[in-house]
């Protein structure tokens, strides 16, 4: 029987939703880092890439808005994938303080080989597709109306 919350004390650990998620954010990283490695980028470059996957072009500033990111932060590592040859950065000629990123077909590749990391995700889940796709949604929910409150 799970221990209940006492007037003094805050519930325990694995009763609170924040924790579990974060557990589950550890765990999937965990799973994700040695596919990475092997593709040579990093989480936050996979999902650089993902993102320009569903719109290839978009501004510095789009990316780290998609990602729910500060500019500063995304800038670095597009610069290493630039280096890398898998992103190439332009200034906008319209206003040339935005930067466009574009996959190069060398970016594009690594993101078909990264298709891994989300069959990997839902093999190890056990969940079959549709539950999946359904956990996922709930969680979106939770997420949306935890942003609707803040």
């Amino acid at each position: 029987m799970p221990a209940t919350k006492t007037q003094d004390a805050p519930y325990p650990l694995d009763e609170q939703l924040c924790f579990t998620l974060y557990e589950v954010n550890m765990a999937i990283n965990r799973a994700y880092k040695p596919m990475l490695d092997e593709m040579g980028i990093t989480y936050p470059q996979y999902l650089v890439l993902n993102a320009l996957a569903e719109k290839d072009g978009m501004t510095i500033g789009a990316i780290a808005s998609r990602l729910s990111l500060e500019s500063s932060t995304v800038t670095p590592p597009v610069k290493r994938m630039e280096q890398a040859g898998l992103v190439e950065r332009r200034r906008s000629k319209e206003d040339e303080r935005q930067v466009h990123v574009w996959l190069t077909p060398a970016g594009r590749e690594l993101l078909m080989q990264s298709r891994c990391l989300g069959d990997t995700l839902l093999r190890r889940s056990g969940m079959n597709q549709q539950e999946f796709a359904s956990f996922n949604r709930q969680v979106q929910g939770l997420l949306a109306a935890l942003g609707s409150n803040a």
